[in-house]
């Protein structure tokens, strides 16, 4: 599967921290920035994950920022996607699972970050259940 990454400054550091977690994965990644933690602008960035997976360049998205919010509303504003920002195992699987989200959003500064490899891990490990849930699903790009 293919990803595109990317953080703003307040989620550089663990945007670099979850790169080997990524790869062990079996993830191939692409980084799409920032560099370093010197202050830049979170839609850039959300925006250019957002268009690869409506593209279909990636299957998925992770953005990394400070509380997961704002990149996950940028990401939102790019007709296919469905960003959702996951704090816990639970919300990444059942955003997957019942929301078909494919980027996943996470807050640097708001999620403990022994909690934050747990999350991914639940993310990729989980599929969109369909069902019940796909007519749900349609009805988001009504």
């Amino acid at each position: 599967m293919k990803i595109a990454l990317a953080s703003d400054h307040a989620g550089y550091a663990e945007k670099e921290r979850l790169k080997p977690l990524l790869l062990d994965l079996g993830l191939d990644v692409d980084d799409l920035g920032t560099v370093s933690e010197e202050s830049v602008d979170y839609p850039d960035y959300a925006r250019k994950v957002a268009k690869q997976v409506a593209d279909g360049q990636v299957d998925q998205g992770l953005l990394v920022c400070g509380s997961g919010a704002g990149m996950a509303i940028t990401a939102n504003k790019v007709p296919g996607v469905r960003a959702a920002v996951a704090w816990s195992e639970e919300t990444a699987r059942l955003a997957r699972q019942h929301n078909d989200a494919n980027v996943l959003a996470i807050g640097a500064r708001t999620t403990p970050p022994e909690q934050i490899p747990a999350i991914v891990r639940a993310w990729f490990a989980s599929d969109f259940e369909g069902g019940r849930h796909a007519d749900r699903v349609k009805k988001i790009e009504q």
